[in-house]
Order: structure tokens, then C-alpha cells, then sequence
């Protein structure tokens, strides 16, 4: 850790957002994520070894070998986030109050403190378990040194001398107000600005001898979160610049380890091919490859297709593909995000619908009904979330925000017949097959579909669909957010893919990954 002229920030002033991280990365990665890929086709020997389903006999995996994996999967899993997610940070475990680890926690520290105290209040003092702190304080303090800081590591080695200050102990000529102090100067000089504010508390609230070595635990802590932190930010370049190469041979790593690795990854790109090839095998039969390559889709179409029923994906219920696991939490998130846009969407393509002319370009009025149907529909995928009366709530709303809008212009107040009619259309939104629903749904997928086809649409979004532009600015951030997280994906896995694919559609081993001619596609 660089010493005072270089000390680390921390995450509160870190510059580059996530997104716009993404989005670089985007520029760099959207032409290779598509065509690269497209020119690979089915025949590619692009892939690695192990790229697609293992035709071998199943193996036994020891108990070694799946801990390993585990490993490279949490290794795997961490640099894509440092990599992906601007913001990322360790922070301290926040326990929740009640907990049973909490509780422990608090008796074990509790008991450790007590014995301490009790140990420096004997006459003559024991210094057993102060000694085994000062040695822990020793350690920490080292592990935040620069390798050039060599001046600062000898005198810390000195004046934290362990052999000396156990000679001292012996001797009842140990100065613990005095080695504190020097820690907490070390301190001062080692800890990032934003913990300056904490050691000077240490230094003009020093207390008794037991609560200053809490306090100087309890900072050190905060400073091994920066540390950490720190090295995230420093190693962030690197890993950005080798990106899909790490993640690529990491999860060939895990692939080695655990053939089954790509089972669900495998089941669902199967099930896209089966979307698009309904009314073929998406293996070769008795008639041969031939007749069964006559109006095969590309590689990008079984993919994308793919990709568009991660907006719909019930993660209840199925389980993510293995490739983007790592991704699983912004998946989430981003679907969470899109169904409520849609409800929003629906509702109010609704209330246009009903009332017409007197509300239409009324820009004021329109984000005022979005704002008001966003935070009442907010939390909707909580399992004790009534959305019946949520939507119940939001009509009472829009009838009060319209019937306003509408006296201050001079227009009659909405009649009561017209006001239940349009409760009843809104609350119907909740049902299987809803017409209203099922229009945003199609538009929302046609919207998203348009992302993966054009080039650089995170710089150049596609043009909103129909009844969908109450939403378009919310859109476009998530269309942006996909496609990035959509691209890179393709950039790392692709070689997996067409592994996969060949596997599918040809039934070819993927230890032979043989040359053969290239089928003829069907473009998007």
C-alpha cells in the first residue's frame, strides 16, 4: 500500500460508474460479439477441447475435485464482478441484530475483552493475551506496506520487537500505553483519508489501555476493507484488458473438472433451437444431415433467441445456464426492473386509451401518472405484495391526478361509470392473456430483439415501439445494461456455444471436432 503522498482512495470516490465501464467495453466487443461469431457458423474448430456436451461415459468426480471446482467458480464469479460492476466493494458483514452469529460473536469478543482486562489488572500485570494482540497488530501492520517501504517495516520490526517485549513482560517493564500509541501513529501514516477522522479519535480519546486496543481493532478492520478495496481498484485495469481471456480459461478450468458443467447451458440453447426448428430433430436421423440442413438458423438467431427468454426467465423454477451464472444477480435485477416498466406501460397505455384527446401532450401530466404508478407498483415481486390492490391504489390515484388536470383546463371531471370502467380495465392487466399486456409484452421483446441486431446500440439505441413511449428513457438504460451484459457474454462463452450447437445439430463428438462444410443458414 503506497505510503502518505500515495494513499488509497476508497469506493466513495471512485469515478467511473459500472455502466459507463460497460458500455466502453461494449464499443471494443459488439462488432467481434456478432460478426466474429457468425463467421464461426456450426463448423467452427474455434472451441475448446471440452466446449461442447462430453460423449464419454460419465465420471465419478471426487470430493477434491468438486471443492476445486468450487474455487474457480467463486474465483471466476468475484473477477467477473470487479470486472463488470464499477462500484464493486467488500464491505464489513453487517449481522442482523438478532442472529445466533451475532449473539456469538458478541459473547466470544466479550469473554476475549474481559480476560484481558482481568490479566492487566493483576498485580503484577499478565501480559499473556496482550502479547498474542500486539503480535496480530505486528502482522497487519506489515501486510499494508509497499514492497519499497522498507524503512517503515524495520521500525515497525523494532519497536514491535515480540522476543524484546516478551523479555519486558517477564520483567514487568512493558509499556502498553506506549506501544499503543506508536500503533496508532503507525496507523495514522499507513490508513487511507478517509479513516483519518478515526485515528484521531484514538489519539485524543485514548481511554483505558483495554477499550484503546478495541479501538485500534476496530479501525484496523476498516483499513483491511480499504486495503482490499484498493487492490480491487488497482487490479480492475488488468482484469478489464485480459477479461475474456480469464474467464474463458476459468471456466475451462471448471469444465475439465465438472463435464457436466454445461447441462443447463446445453438444455437451453436446445430449447431455442427447438423454438426455431419446431417441425425438425435437432439431431441427425435415419435420412442423414443433409435433408436436415436445409433451413438451419445461425448461430447468432439460436442465441439471441436464447438471450430474450432471460427477460421472462422464472429463476423459481429453472435454473440459469451455466455460462451466466456470474450474471445471474444483474439478471435478476434487470427483469425485476422490466415488469415493472411493463405494468407501468400497460397501465398507462390504459388510461390514454380511455380517455384520449383531453390528457394527450401533456409531457407534465404523463410523468406525473408514471411516477405515481412506479411507486405504488414498486416491491410488486414480493410474494406479499397484493398487486390486485396495488392496482386498486393506482387507479384511486390517476382518477384524483386526471380529474385535477382536468378542472385546471376547464374539462369536465371524469364521470363516476367512466372512472369504474377504467378500474376494471387496470385490475384486469393481472390476468393470464390480458390483451393489453400481451401487446407490451410483444413490443417489449421486439424492442429488446432490435439491441442484440443493431450494431452499437448502446451508443445508438433502436427506436421505441408503440405504446411503449411513457417508458422510453427507463428502456434504453436497460437496453443498454442487456446488450453489455449480453455481448460480453458472447465474447467470453462463444467457443462453448458453438461447441454446443455442432453438438445439437449435428451430433458431432467434441473430441473430434471435425471439419465439415458449412450449412446453409437462415439470416435474421
Amino acid at each position: 500500500m503506497p505510503l502518505n503522498d500515495k494513499r488509497p482512495s476508497t469506493s466513495s470516490s471512485e469515478e467511473q460508474s459500472s455502466d459507463t465501464e460497460s458500455s466502453e467495453r461494449s464499443d471494443s466487443m459488439t462488432s467481434a460479439s456478432d460478426s466474429d461469431y457468425s463467421r464461426q457458423s456450426f463448423n467452427s474448430d474455434y472451441s475448446s477441447k471440452h466446449s461442447s456436451p462430453a460423449s464419454s461415459p460419465p465420471k465419478m468426480i471426487t470430493f477434491d475435485e468438486l471443492m476445486a471446482s468450487a474455487r474457480d467458480l467463486s474465483n471466476l464469479s468475484l473477477a467477473h464482478e470487479i470486472i463488470v460492476n464499477g462500484q464493486f466493494q467488500v464491505e464489513q458483514p453487517d449481522l442482523p441484530q438478532n442472529s445466533l452469529e451475532r449473539r456469538v460473536k458478541e459473547i466470544v469478543h466479550k469473554v476475549f475483552w474481559d480476560r484481558l482486562e482481568a490479566e492487566l489488572n493483576e498485580d503484577p500485570p499478565e501480559y499473556k493475551h496482550a502479547i498474542k494482540l500486539l503480535e496480530e497488530i505486528k502482522e497487519i501492520l506489515v501486510s499494508f506496506l509497499s514492497p519499497g517501504a522498507n524503512r517503515l517495516r524495520t521500525l515497525i520490526c523494532d519497536v514491535l520487537d515480540m522476543d524484546l517485549i516478551r523479555q519486558q513482560a517477564d520483567k514487568d517493564a512493558m509499556d502498553i500505553h506506549g506501544l499503543a500509541n506508536y500503533i496508532i501513529n503507525v496507523m495514522g501514516k499507513l490508513c487511507a483519508p478517509v479513516r483519518d477522522e478515526e485515528v484521531k479519535k484514538l489519539k485524543e480519546n485514548p481511554g483505558n489501555i483495554v477499550s484503546m486496543f478495541k479501538g485500534i481493532f476496530r479501525v484496523l478492520d476498516l483499513m483491511k476493507m480499504d486495503m482490499v478495496n484498493y487492490t480491487i481498484q488497482s487490479l480492475r485495469p488488468q482484469l478489464q484488458r485480459h477479461s475474456v481471456e480469464y474467464e474463458r480459461a476459468k471456466f475451462q478450468s471448471i469444465l475439465e473438472k465438472t463435464p457436466s458443467a454445461l447441462d443447463h447451458t446445453t438444455e437451453w440453447i436446445k430449447e431455442s433451437l427447438e423454438e426455431l426448428m419446431p417441425s425438425q430433430s435437432c439431431t441427425n436421423d435415419a435420412s442423414g444431415p443433409a435433408k436436415n440442413m436445409k433451413a438451419l438458423p445461425s448461430p447468432i438467431l439460436v442465441l439471441n433467441t436464447g438471450y430474450l427468454k432471460l427477460l421472462n426467465w422464472d429463476y423459481e423454477k429453472k435454473i440459469l445456464p451455466e455460462t451466466l451464472m456470474t450474471d445471474e444477480i444483474r439478471l435478476r435485477e434487470m427483469k425485476q426492473r422490466l415488469d415493472l416498466l411493463k405494468s407501468v406501460a400497460s397501465v398507462l397505455l390504459i388510461v390514454y386509451n380511455a380517455i384520449g384527446g383531453p390528457i394527450c401532450g401533456l409531457p407534465v401530466l404523463a410523468e406525473k401518472l408514471k411516477k405515481v404508478t412506479s411507486v405504488l407498483l414498486e416491491g410488486m415481486h414480493s410474494k406479499t405484495f397484493n398487486k390486485m390492490e396495488a392496482l386498486e391504489n393506482v387507479t384511486t390515484q390517476i382518477c384524483s391526478e386526471l380529474n385535477k388536470s382536468l378542472t385546471e383546463r376547464n374539462y369536465p371531471a371524469l364521470p363516476g361509470d367512466v372512472q369504474v370502467a377504467l378500474k376494471g380495465q387496470i385490475c384486469s392487466i393481472t390476468e393470464e392473456n390480458n390483451p393489453i399486456t400481451t401487446l407490451i409484452e410483444g413490443r417489449t421483446l421486439l424492442y429488446f430483439r432490435s439491441f442484440l441486431c443493431i450494431p452499437n446500440a448502446h451508443v445508438h439505441p433502436p427506436a421505441i415501439p408503440g405504446g411503449l413511449a411513457f417508458i422510453k428513457a427507463e428502456l434504453e438504460v436497460l437496453g443498454v445494461l442487456y446488450v453489455n451484459i449480453v455481448n460480453f457474454n458472447k465474447q467470453v462463452y462463444s467457443p462453448f456455444y458453438a461447441g454446443v450447437l455442432r453438438k445439437l445439430l449435428f451430433n458431432e463428438a467434441s473430441e473430434t471436432p471435425g471439419e465439415m462444410p458449412a450449412p446453409p443458414v437462415v439470416t435474421e
